[in-house]
């Protein structure tokens, strides 16, 4: 049964009297009162996530210098921007590299500067260095360009993330005798370490479990200021595995988010680097999440105990993508700071973080509470698990 719409949550948003709390905050709730009763007293309970996402980038007008210029080749701070859009469009990718980037010649690469470096920089405020090459025509003649830019100087600067919010993870370990360097961070031998990357109870997608109430359109919290969904994320995956209370107990759902790069700040997109893998960016995204009925207030009350992931080991399995898991470990003990595998155990450490999350939340939860945020009904359902959608690995011909 229905208990409010979009309509109403919004009214009760402009006249100030909407009740909004946060993921962690409705767990109390729900003790206290139980599931229906506190569906019936919460309008919105608000989401946060913040950690290293590397499907994202930014797609850049830097405007026509004089003479007018068809920019064949782009670099930002020695960082190539991809180029072969328009004249002057250009998306820089976040794990992108300098071209003299030694990268993992020197094993294990540091990675200082990339793509999502670039990003922060511009969002900060830096002037960053723009160099450019071209092929000359009639309507474009100018052949080269060096000069600095800044993000409130280019005409228009948006984040796009083909994939975001992975709903659930890998937790990442290393069968092997020596460490290795993954996108999951540095793994030690033997089962050294144990590294997982979510929010768990505070996780976006994981409080939707079936993407009821999120779909293409809804609007959201990105990199400090307002996004929406635009589609759903490359390697969306709502076939996989899931428990009896609807969660994945394996990477899932993605999103595809969309948002105003001059609106966000750099505390919330921040450039990072891994250690002999690359470079990534690290986002921070919050999502409402309406409470239309009692059905949603109960998925959105999935705690950290009630939330499991695969152990993996990426030594060998994942790199040659050979199926299965060595078990699986609810967010409630990968937070315990140990975990046990093969009867070891092995400490465990966050790529996410947790505070940041919560404090995404409370800012949602703020705005929200203030009307300056309101709640858009997507457009279309994300696709579930009986769409056909599945992941498929690419063919290789020998």
């Amino acid at each position: 049964m229905q208990l409010r719409s979009y309509a109403e949550i919004n009214e009760k948003i402009s006249k100030g009297q909407v009740v909004v709390v946060t993921a962690e905050e409705v767990l109390g709730l729900v003790e206290e009162h139980g599931v229906e009763e506190t569906a019936r007293r919460v309008d919105v309970v608000t989401t946060g996530t913040f950690g290293p996402m590397c499907s994202s980038g930014a797609f850049l007008n830097l405007g026509h210098p004089a003479p007018r210029m068809k920019m064949a080749r782009v670099y930002l701070n020695g960082v190539n921007a991809y180029a072969g859009l328009a004249a002057v469009d250009v998306f820089l990718g976040a794990t992108e590299i300098p071209a003299a980037d030694p990268a993992n010649q020197n094993f294990p690469g540091a990675f200082n500067y990339g793509g999502a470096h670039v990003i922060e920089d511009l969002v900060a405020g830096r002037e960053v260095l723009l160099e450019a090459t071209a092929y000359p025509t009639d309507c474009y003649p100018r052949q080269k360009l060096e000069t600095w830019i800044k993000l409130d100087e280019i005409n228009e600067a948006y984040l796009y993330n083909p994939r975001n919010c992975y709903q659930n993870y890998n937790v990442a370990v290393n069968l092997s005798d020596r460490t290795i360097y993954t996108y999951m961070g540095i793994l030690k031998a033997n089962l050294g370490n144990a590294n997982y990357c979510s929010a768990g109870q505070l996780s976006p997608l994981l409080k939707d479990p079936y993407y009821r109430v999120t779909g293409i359109g809804t609007r959201l919290f990105l990199g400090g200021g307002t996004g929406y969904v635009a589609w759903y994320g490359t390697q969306h995956n709502p076939a996989a595995a899931r428990g009896e209370n609807g969660v994945p107990r394996m990477g899932a759902g993605t999103l595809a988010l969309i948002g105003d790069l001059k609106q966000m700040k750099a505390k919330w997109l921040r450039g990072v680097s891994y250690l002999g893998y690359g470079v990534s960016l690290q986002v921070g995204v919050g999502v409402p999440i309406p409470v239309l009925d009692v059905e949603t207030l109960r998925y959105a009350a999935v705690r950290d105990e009630e939330i499991f992931a695969q152990v993996v080991d990426y030594s060998e399995a994942y790199p040659q993508r050979i199926a299965g898991s060595l078990g699986e470990v609810s967010y409630a003990e990968l937070k315990s700071g140990t975990i046990v595998i093969q009867g070891r155990e092995v400490p465990t450490a966050p790529l996410s973080s947790y505070p940041k999350a919560k404090e995404i939340a409370e800012i949602l939860k703020s705005w929200i509470l203030r009307g300056e945020f309101t709640l858009t009904e997507p457009v279309s359902k994300l696709p579930s698990a009986d769409s056909g959608i599945k992941l498929n690995p690419l063919k290789v011909q020998k």
